[in-house]
């Protein structure tokens, strides 16, 4: 029997875990000690150990402790990390333990967002020009020969947290001050206007076997300091951005070195020049109920599909199964009320509702891609009307 550790420190993953279950496998999980009360699928897991825990933050310490020790009476095949902000971690048992999968310099590609830009800079990926936030003559160089606005972003935090928009030298000068010994953990790049796409893929032995395009509405960092109701739309398969960015999308996880799992990558297309430019990817299933989304429109379900690749471990042929062709988006925001109630939202395209205090979310599904746009759009103004809130975003992640 395959043993499975599933290591994450934020609750998700319940899909993955019931489908290791299924396949036969014998599934652990490590998770924060505040998340001892979670609704874990306990159906699916044999084991649930705990790491104490501050806002998420573990000493790597104790994880090494406290796997090895694990590890004197069970024998683990697989560790994977179910949240983005646990590839580092997972990465590091690996090595300590020895045993197979995404090592540290990989996982590093999948983790540091200017680890991952210079290496795409390096296989002739098109990335918005960036610096380091180290030396201070490059950056005063960058200043004189880079355009203003910049974006000033943290290396290992992951979506919009630790991003700050600066327009002039002096903002920018204030930001890294502000960051003091923090500076290295930085690097700033030129704002590039435009929209801006994600792809999410299914990956074994360095092939992409799947790919879902989609395209935000709002960009996710006005969603996340501006406050607006954040959207996303799957794109039609004859767009010329989908072949476009399955292809650059392709090459950039090829020369990143991912050999198996799933990504979540985005890129933006500049409204001056046209150009894709590439902005992050990861090792992990999109969070923000993405993986919903791409189920909704192909009826590929990331985390089991993944699930089935780490079982597989490349050793046999892996089988992506039948997709379906419809046309899905969502619609979630912070809501004024506790529970909002979507009863109202009764479309038969509905395919999905979020279930969280104080948000509101929904996920359509047609076979008509003008139906999807109608129900997206009307959606939204009704979210602004009924249930819109906003919140102003911290530097990091608290739950």
């Amino acid at each position: 029997m395959l043993t499975i550790l599933c290591v994450s420190s934020y609750e998700k993953g319940h899909d993955f875990m019931k489908q290791a279950k299924e396949e036969g496998c014998r599934v652990l999980l490590l998770t924060s000690k505040s998340l001892e009360g979670a609704n874990w699928p306990r159906e699916a897991i044999d084991e649930i150990y705990y790491i104490p825990d501050r806002n998420k933050d573990w000493n790597m310490k104790d994880v090494i402790y406290g796997v090895s020790y694990l590890a004197r009476t069970e024998i683990i095949d697989r560790i994977v990390a179910l949240d983005d902000f646990d590839v580092e971690r997972v990465a590091s048992l690996r090595e300590h333990l020895r045993i197979g999968g995404m090592g540290d310099t990989t996982a590093r590609y999948f983790r540091d967002k200017l680890a991952m830009r210079m290496r795409a800079y390096e296989v002739g990926i098109p990335v918005p020009e960036f610096q380091h936030i180290l030396n201070y003559e490059k950056i005063h160089e960058f200043v004189k020969t880079v355009p203003f606005p910049y974006m000033v972003k943290a290396r290992l935090l992951a979506g919009s947290y630790g991003m700050k928009k600066v327009h002039n030298e002096q903002e920018l000068w204030d930001r890294i001050n502000f960051l003091g010994d923090e500076q290295s953990f930085y690097l700033m790049e030129r704002f590039v206007p435009g929209n801006i796409y994600h792809v999410d893929s299914i990956v074994y032995n360095y092939e992409v076997k799947f790919s879902c395009v989609s395209k935000y509405g709002t960009p996710p960092f006005e969603v996340a300091h501006q406050g607006r109701v954040f959207t996303s739309k799957t794109l039609n398969q004859d767009a010329p951005e989908f072949a476009k960015l399955s292809e650059l999308n392709a090459h950039l996880l090829k020369y990143l070195g991912l050999k198996q799992g799933v990504s979540h990558s985005e890129y933006i297309q500049s409204s001056e020049d046209g150009k894709f430019y590439f902005l992050e990817t990861s090792a992990r299933v999109g969070g923000a109920n993405l993986s919903v989304l791409v189920e909704a429109a192909t009826g590929i379900n990331l985390w089991r599909e993944w699930a089935k690749i780490e079982i597989l471990n490349g050793e046999k042929d892996y089988h992506l199964p039948p997709t379906k062709n419809n046309f899905a988006g969502i619609v979630t925001s912070l809501a004024k009320q506790q529970w909002p109630d979507m009863s109202v939202f009764n479309d038969p395209e509905v395919y999905w509702k979020l279930n969280k205090e104080y948000h509101a979310g929904i996920i359509v599904a047609s076979e008509s891609e003008a139906r999807r746009d109608e129900l997206v759009d009307n959606y939204t103004k009704r979210f602004y009307e009924q249930f819109f809130a906003t919140a102003k975003m911290g530097e990091k992640p608290t739950d």
